[in-house]
C-alpha cells in the first residue's frame, strides 16, 4: 500500500522528476570531477613539475563548486513542487476518510485522533521529501562515482563495486525487520499516550474509587512496553553500522592494501588518490546518507503513511451490494449498566423489530432511550444477553458492515464544513440526482436546498439553525440503503409538521423505523410503542397501552392538555399537530 502510494505520487508529476534529474546532473559535477581532477593535478602536475598545472585542475574542481551549489538550490525548487500536492492528496484523504468514518458511525470525531492524523502528514510530507532526496543523492553520486573510477582504472572499480553492494544487501534484507520495530514503537507510544489520557481525563473519578493502584499499573504497562519497543529500534543500529562498516570503509582498505599491487599494473600514485577521493567523498556519504536516510526517515515514512492510508481509507459506499438477508432487528435478555454497581438502566429487555415494523420508545426523560438507541445500534454493549442484527450479534459487526444494516440519526447532528452535496451523499457517494432529489422532496429540505443556493452550496455548521442541521442529517439517512433507521430524538429541533413530514417519510422508507420520541405524537404514527419506566418495559398500541400502562396514560395526559379522560387514538392524530408536547 505504501510504495503504491508513493509511486502514484511520483507517476502524478512526470515533468517534475525530469526537472529533478535534470538539475541534479550540476549538483553531482563537483563529486564527478573531484577524483579526476585529483588524479590530473598529481600526475600531470605536482609530480611532473608543473605546479601551474595541478593548479588548474584544482581550480576547475573548485569552479565547480558554485555549479553544484546553484543545483542543488534549483533541486530544493523541485522538491517543493513534488512533496506539497503530495502532502495535499493526503490530508484530504485522511480527513475525508476520518469524517466519512464518523459519518458512518454516527458518532463526533476525536480532536485528539485528528490532531494525530495532521502530526503524522506532517511527518510523512518531511520525510517524503527527505527520501527523495536521499535516494536521487544516492544514485547520482555512485554513478558520478563509478564513472570517474572507471575513467581512472577500471581495475580499482572491480575492488570498490562488491563491498558496497554487499553493504547495501545486508542493509537492504534488514529493512522488513526495521520497519516491523518501527511499527511496534509508534503503536506502543500511541497507545501510551491514549491510556496516560484517559487516565488524566478520570483523575477524579480514579481518585474516588480508590483506583490509582490499578490505573498506576495499567499505564506502566504501558510504559514499559513502549521502553521495550525503543530499545528495540535502537538495536536496529547495530545493522545499519555493519552496512556502512562493509560498504562504506571496506572498499577505503581495500584500495589502501591494493596500492601496491595496483601501482605494479601501472595505476599511478594520482589515480590511486583519486580512487580514494572517490571512496571518501563520494560513495561513503551516499551509502552513509541513505542508510541514515532509510534506516530513520525512511521507516518512519513507511510505518506512519501506512497508517494513515489504513486509518484514512474511505467507507464503502453503502449503496453498493444485496441487501442483508434477514434484516430483522432481535434483542434477547438484553441487560445494561454503567457500572458494576449501577442500578440497570435496560433489564432483561426482548424485543424484536422486523421489515416494515414502525416502532416508537418513550419514556421521562433520562429513563434510558438513548442508551436503548445506542444497544441497538452496537455503540453500546450489554453486560448481559444479545442484540442481534442481520442475524449477527451487533457486538462482531465492524462500522462500515453494520452501516449496511442500520443507521442512525442521533440528536445533535452532525454536519461538517464543506458542500451540501458532500453532506448529503456521505453513506451513499454513487446516488444519482434523481435519488438526490427524491430524498430531498420526500424529508423536506428543498427550501433549505433553495435558500443555500443549491447542492453545491458550501456549508457553515455554524451558520445553521439546529433544525436545518436535523434535517440535512435526516436526508443523509434517508438516502442510506441500511434496512434499519433509527431515530434518537432527530427531530428535536423541528415543529410538529416539519417532524410529521420527515417521520412520514422514513415511515414509507423501505424497512424498518425505531423512533425515540420527543414528542407522544410521534407514537401515535408508529404500530407499535415501547414504554421504559425505569424497572421494566411495556409494549403494545397505543390503546393496549392506555389499558395496561400507568405511565402512559400519564405521559398521553401531560401532551393532552385540560382534559380528566384518555382520548382515544382517532381523536390524538386529529390534534397532533394543534399542540407542542413536552419533551420525553
Amino acid at each position: 500500500m505504501v510504495t503504491r502510494a508513493v509511486l502514484a505520487a511520483l507517476r502524478r508529476q512526470p515533468r517534475v522528476l525530469l526537472r529533478l534529474a535534470f538539475w541534479s546532473l550540476p549538483e553531482a559535477l563537483p563529486a564527478v570531477l573531484s577524483g579526476y581532477a585529483i588524479a590530473r593535478a598529481v600526475d600531470g602536475g605536482f609530480l611532473a613539475g608543473r605546479p601551474a598545472t595541478g593548479l588548474g585542475w584544482l581550480g576547475l574542481l573548485a569552479a565547480a563548486v558554485p555549479i553544484g551549489a546553484y543545483g542543488t538550490r534549483q533541486v530544493y525548487r523541485c522538491l517543493a513542487d513534488l512533496v506539497e500536492p503530495f502532502r495535499d492528496d493526503l490530508v484530504r484523504h485522511v480527513v475525508a476518510g476520518t469524517m466519512r468514518r464518523c459519518a458512518t458511525a454516527f458518532r463526533p470525531a476525536d480532536s485528539g485522533a485528528v490532531s494525530r492524523l495532521t502530526h503524522q502528514v506532517e511527518i510523512v510530507r518531511d520525510t517524503f521529501a527527505g527520501l527523495i532526496m536521499t535516494v536521487r543523492g544516492f544514485v547520482f553520486a555512485v554513478a558520478g562515482a563509478l564513472v570517474g573510477l572507471l575513467s581512472l582504472a577500471p581495475v580499482v572499480a572491480l575492488l570498490v563495486l562488491p563491498p558496497v553492494l554487499v553493504g547495501l544487501a545486508v542493509f537492504v534484507a534488514a529493512l522488513p525487520v526495521m520497519s516491523a520495530r518501527q511499527r511496534g514503537y509508534m503503536l506502543a507510544d500511541e497507545h501510551l499516550a491514549d491510556t496516560a489520557a484517559q487516565a488524566v481525563r478520570g483523575l477524579r473519578d480514579i481518585a474516588a474509587c480508590g483506583a490509582e493502584d490499578q490505573v498506576a499499573a495499567s499505564v506502566g504497562a504501558r510504559v514499559d512496553a513502549q521502553a521495550r519497543a525503543e530499545r528495540a529500534v535502537a538495536g536496529m543500529a547495530a545493522v545499519r553500522s555493519l552496512s556502512l562498516a562493509v560498504g562504506g570503509w571496506l572498499p577505503l582498505v581495500l584500495v589502501l592494501v591494493a596500492a601496491p599491487w595496483l601501482s605494479r599494473r601501472g595505476v599511478s600514485a594520482g589515480a590511486i588518490l583519486g580512487a580514494l577521493a572517490y571512496v571518501l567523498h563520494g560513495l561513503q556519504p551516499a551509502l552513509h546518507t541513505l542508510v541514515r536516510g532509510l534506516g530513520g526517515g525512511g521507516l518512519r515514512l513507511a510505518v506512519t503513511l501506512d497508517r494513515l492510508l489504513r486509518t484514512g481509507d474511505s467507507a464503502p459506499d453503502l449503496a453498493a451490494g444485496p441487501a442483508p438477508a434477514d434484516p430483522r432487528l432481535v434483542v434477547r435478555a438484553v441487560t445494561f449498566r454503567y457500572g458494576p454497581h449501577a442500578e440497570p438502566v435496560i433489564a432483561d429487555l426482548d424485543l424484536e423489530v422486523g421489515p416494515g415494523d414502525h416502532l416508537a420508545i418513550v419514556g421521562p426523560s433520562g429513563i434510558g432511550k438513548s442508551t436503548l438507541a445506542a444497544l441497538l445500534a452496537g455503540a453500546l454493549r450489554p453486560q448481559t444477553g444479545e442484540v442481534r442484527l442481520g442475524g449477527v450479534p451487533v457486538a462482531r459487526l465492524d462500522p462500515a458492515t453494520a452501516s449496511r444494516y442500520r443507521v442512525l440519526i442521533p440528536q445533535e447532528a452532525y454536519i461538517f464544513t464543506g458542500t451540501l452535496r458532500d453532506n448529503l451523499t456521505y453513506l451513499r457517494p454513487s446516488v444519482g440526482s434523481t435519488d438526490l432529489d427524491a430524498a430531498v422532496d420526500a424529508v423536506g429540505l428543498r427550501p433549505l436546498v433553495r435558500r443555500l443556493g443549491g447542492y453545491g452550496a458550501q456549508l457553515d455548521p455554524q451558520a445553521l439553525a439546529a433544525g436545518e442541521r436535523q434535517l440535512i442529517a435526516l436526508t443523509r439517512a434517508y438516502l442510506s440503503t441500511a434496512p434499519l433507521a433509527l431515530l434518537d430524538e432527530a427531530t428535536c429541533h423541528l415543529d410538529p409538521v416539519a417532524e410529521a413530514r420527515a417521520e412520514r417519510a422514513f415511515a414509507d422508507r423501505p424497512g424498518a423505523l425505531v423512533v425515540i420520541a420527543h414528542r407522544i405524537t410521534s407514537a401515535l404514527r408508529t404500530d407499535r410503542i415501547l414504554v421504559l419506566d425505569g424497572t421494566g418495559a411495556q409494549l403494545g398500541t397505543h390503546d393496549e397501552l392506555l389499558t395496561r400502562s400507568a405511565l402512559y396514560r400519564d405521559l398521553v395526559g401531560a401532551w393532552w392538555p385540560g382534559s380528566d379522560s384518555q382520548p382515544d387514538s382517532s381523536a390524538m392524530r386529529t390534534a397532533s399537530n394543534r399542540f407542542r408536547a413536552p419533551v420525553l
